[in-house]
């Protein structure tokens, strides 16, 4: 066996948009990695604190590609897979740091269980006992959610598993793979991305796996948009767009009360928030790209191996909001009620 088969090359795309001293902080934790076979792709959106000009002129070994403007999350991304060399590809954003034995875990996870998408387990930057993520999942209605968020980690999910999609922050799968889901999906900007790439993945025979012996840390709330109104507009139009471009006609029509009721829900939860602008925003652009939507969703029905029974199998019932999101009572009354709704909903599909 070559050198080139026992250590692949692998494409670590890092996406930078005014990240500062968090993108060197970033590139800095990669070249402590332990395994020696990889290229840097730092794909920079146009920032204006020059943090991509500064770390090329630090990092000489690094690849810029410089966007003439913000792309977003997906485009942006795209742009670095079209270039990438490496067999493997890992989607890494500029506010992470990654422990040093990050990326063989991730490889060795690849080749016992075979093509996927894979994430790390995700803990705090400034709290290393502090989950963020141990598998982001999929609920029925479409919400994604970061498994164990803000819970202590007292290795409570050190076992690989099969999970509902693997977190964008730090995704890692092949370039075969990647290029055969036809990489993100540019028309959702950013958020749901991942989720939206995991959905249509499952709905092709590919799984997601959680990989605990491969820690990356994270700030608590990533640095990009963190809470603001258009994070909350992307969320929720994204989600719209998945359910009405992943479920089969048939399923939305089973599912179209719940999902009636689930709008005015979700209607109130973003007019207490202040947000209601940002959510009939949301709607209005549905229905403004619904052409757009019907073309993706024939494309998707077309190449869907795994019906959406089968798929939803893997969907949780209810979504774990962090408290500093959610209020403990609200989060718990929104989770019982989501819980009930879904399960009832899902004897339908």
């Amino acid at each position: 066996m070559t050198t080139k088969e026992l250590n692949p090359l692998v494409s670590i795309i890092t996406l930078n948009y005014n990240a500062g001293d968090l993108l060197f902080d970033c590139i800095e934790s990669i070249l402590k990695t332990n395994y020696d076979n990889y290229e840097i792709i730092l794909v920079d959106n146009a920032s204006k604190d020059k943090s991509h000009k500064i770390c090329k002129e630090k990092f000489k070994q690094i690849i810029l590609i410089e966007n003439d403007k913000n792309l977003g999350y997906c485009e942006g991304n795209n742009v670095g897979i079209r270039q990438a060399k490496g067999e493997y590809i890992v989607i890494l954003n500029p506010d992470t740091i990654v422990e040093p034995n990050w990326l063989i875990e991730l490889i060795n996870s690849f080749k016992a269980h075979g093509e996927g998408l894979y994430q790390p387990k995700f803990l705090a930057t400034t709290n290393h006992k502090m989950l963020l993520s141990t598998g982001n999942m999929i609920q029925l209605f479409g919400f994604g959610y970061s498994r164990s968020k803000g819970e202590v980690d007292t290795n409570q999910f050190d076992a690989p598993e099969i999970i509902g999609y693997a977190s964008g922050t730090c995704l890692f799968t092949s370039i075969k793979i990647m290029n055969k889901l036809e990489m993100f999906d540019s028309f959702l900007f950013a958020f749901h991305d991942d989720l939206d790439l995991g959905w249509r993945a499952a709905q092709m025979g590919i799984k997601s796996y959680y990989v605990p012996k491969s820690i990356v840390y994270h700030p608590v709330e990533g640095y990009s948009f963190k809470w603001s109104s258009f994070k909350f507009y992307l969320m929720e139009r994204n989600r719209l767009y998945c359910l009405l471009t992943h479920y089969s006609r048939s399923t939305l029509y089973k599912m179209l009360p719940a999902l009636i009721i689930i709008e005015i829900v979700v209607f109130f939860f973003y007019l207490k928030k202040g947000l209601a602008k940002q959510k009939l925003k949301a709607s209005i652009n549905i229905i403004k790209n619904s052409n757009k939507i019907n073309q993706r969703y024939k494309k998707l029905e077309k190449e869907k191996i795994v019906s959406d029974k089968e798929v939803i199998k893997n969907f949780t019932d209810e979504i774990a909001v962090p408290q500093w999101v959610l209020k403990k009572e609200s989060s718990e009354f929104f989770n019982n009620f989501m819980k009930k709704l879904s399960k009832l909903t899902r004897k339908f599909i």
